[in-house]
């Protein structure tokens, strides 16, 4: 990335003419070479400036003439200044991109093509980042102030948001809306991805951080008791979604592979395969938002809503109130502050006490819950762990879990 790169030099190493090569790059990438180039250094240059290295050092190896001149880049690239972008904690260690499993890779300018049939093509474009971590989504667009550009491989997570957002839209909760286009149709073809554009839900997204400051039990008995409500509102969508059986999927798939990463007694492992086992069949199933993580709840004044029904699947049904605690500790996750891990116990209480005003919990909820959330654990570290774009978050998760381990009793709800 710090040396000179040019197309033809590309070209000549891969084979092709200039031409087709430029063809080649487009189609796989998503934009041109020149300009994937150009992101790849601001990516790695913005990560060194906001490592501690000298911002005008940095920039020269990078190949900008001035700090003008890279400033306008970065600006025209990604929608913000430099500074903004690493005090909202954008700049991650970049990563080297895996073209056969990087699923989504569009351009501004490939996002304005496909908007064509929204007639959306004059409006502006900007990338979705995630408040709470600084995470860019690698699968959305924001179009002007009111619409979102969505897009997938999977079409049976596309039809799956969208049909079960048409379900429950009258039901008196904020959803991101499918918009039909010209010709009558709510998702589009291009190539292996499929596009589809939501109303952009009015409000905030609730952050991580905020829940460790001032009345921090009412902020997550309030999580709780909406997510209660919202899968009161599921139960009755009159759509079929994927049903996931997590008990076989934590046996036969991510207890074995974390078993290692995390060096599990054999002990731990069939204790905790023998108990949930016993208490997974008597617990109650339903349609999940699957992701509820704090950006994906938008509050605003009396109304609150939830975004990204992607991941909807028929699971159990304490699997969201566990899954928003984990990813508030996700978040916020610091083994060396015990007073923040000791206030998380009550928010991740809080949200299971606002979640059971709604959805009253069974007994053998209550007792599941520490083999839920610790079922959502090893998923998520079984998984981080074959991803290079999250590295940070797969020691992020190693780490929580082993804590978690620690207090596992006391996670159970009384």
């Amino acid at each position: 990335m710090k040396t000179s790169i040019t197309a033809t030099e590309l070209c000549e190493q891969a084979g092709y003419s200039l031409f087709h090569y430029y063809r080649l790059f487009q189609s796989a990438v998503g934009m041109s070479v020149m300009q994937y180039i150009l992101r790849r250094r601001l990516i790695h240059a913005i990560y060194e400036i906001r490592c501690g290295c000298k911002r005008i050092d940095v920039i020269l190896e990078y190949g900008f003439d001035t700090y003008a001149g890279f400033y306008k880049a970065f600006r025209r690239e990604f929608g913000c200044t430099p500074s903004n972008y690493i005090k909202k904690g954008r700049a991650k260690r970049p990563y080297k991109p895996n073209l056969y499993k990087e699923d989504y890779m569009v351009s501004h300018k490939k996002a304005l093509d496909v908007l064509k049939h929204w007639k959306l093509e004059k409006e502006s474009i900007s990338d979705v980042y995630h408040e709470g971590n600084g995470e860019k989504s690698d699968r959305a667009f924001y179009v002007g102030d009111n619409f979102v550009l969505k897009f997938s491989k999977n079409y049976d997570e596309v039809k799956n948001a969208i049909s079960l957002c048409n379900a429950i839209k009258d039901a008196g909760v904020q959803l991101s809306s499918p918009i039909e286009t010209t010709d009558g149709r709510v998702c589009v073809q291009d190539g292996e991805l499929f596009f589809y554009v939501t109303r952009r839900v009015s409000g905030t997204q609730m952050v991580a951080h905020d829940f460790y400051e001032g009345d921090y039990a009412a902020k997550a008995r309030f999580t709780g008791e909406i997510i209660g409500q919202l899968h009161l509102i599921l139960c009755q969508a009159k759509t079929s979604v994927n049903e996931v059986n997590m008990y076989e999927s934590v046996k036969n798939w991510a207890l074995p592979k974390s078993k290692d990463i995390l060096l599990l007694s054999e002990w731990f492992c069939q204790d905790y395969l023998n108990e949930f086992g016993k208490l997974y069949d008597k617990l109650p199933k339903q349609i999940i938002h699957r992701d509820p993580n704090p950006s994906n709840i938008i509050v605003s004044q009396d109304e609150w809503g939830f975004i990204d029904f992607e991941l909807s699947e028929k699971n159990l049904r304490i699997y969201d109130p566990c899954y928003a605690a984990l990813a508030i500790l996700s978040e916020s996750f610091d083994e060396n502050d015990q007073a923040k891990l000791s206030k998380w116990l009550e928010i991740y209480r809080n949200i299971l006490w606002g979640y059971d005003s709604v959805v009253k919990l069974t007994d053998e909820e209550c007792a599941a819950l520490p083999y839920v959330v610790m079922a959502d654990q090893l998923v998520s570290t079984a998984w981080f762990s074959g991803q290079d774009k999250y590295t940070e978050l797969f020691e992020i998760n190693k780490g929580m879990t082993r804590w978690l381990i620690t207090i596992f009793d006391e996670l159970r709800l009384n």
